[in-house]
């Protein structure tokens, strides 16, 4: 079982940034990979970037690719996401996810095992 809680969304401005959290508990952290998705109203949930379980490997969606870096603090339990240059259809909820699958790290959400309840970013123009 793990559980994850994510934090630090919040209302900003076009070229703004943020820093997502997302802190886990219940299965060893560093067993695992850990996913970003989001979803805007009336869209379907999307891929936003996946880190493997040490770090060495990031993954992200094209349209957030050299504005968001993924990264995780194996000794805090925490992934987070580093959201530069944001754009008004950045707005969404963002989740965070965990893969517990031993190897590689995936863009799939139905690949993904336990979710959070997510965190609303909205990017005003």
């Amino acid at each position: 079982q793990v559980q994850l809680v994510e934090s630090g969304g919040g209302l900003v401005q076009a070229g703004d940034s943020l820093r997502l959290s997302c802190a886990a508990s219940g299965r060893t952290f560093s067993s695992y990979a850990m996913g970003w998705f989001r979803q805007a109203p009336g869209k379907e949930r999307e891929f936003v970037a996946a880190i493997n379980w040490s770090g060495g490997r990031t993954y992200y969606a094209d349209s957030v690719k050299g504005r968001f870096t993924v990264s995780r603090e194996n000794a805090k339990n925490t992934v987070y996401l580093q959201m530069n240059s944001l754009k008004p259809e950045d707005t969404a909820v963002y989740f965070c996810a965990a893969d517990l699958r031993v190897a590689g790290i995936t863009t799939s959400a139905s690949e993904y095992d336990y979710w959070g309840q997510g965190t609303q970013v909205t990017v005003s123009s």
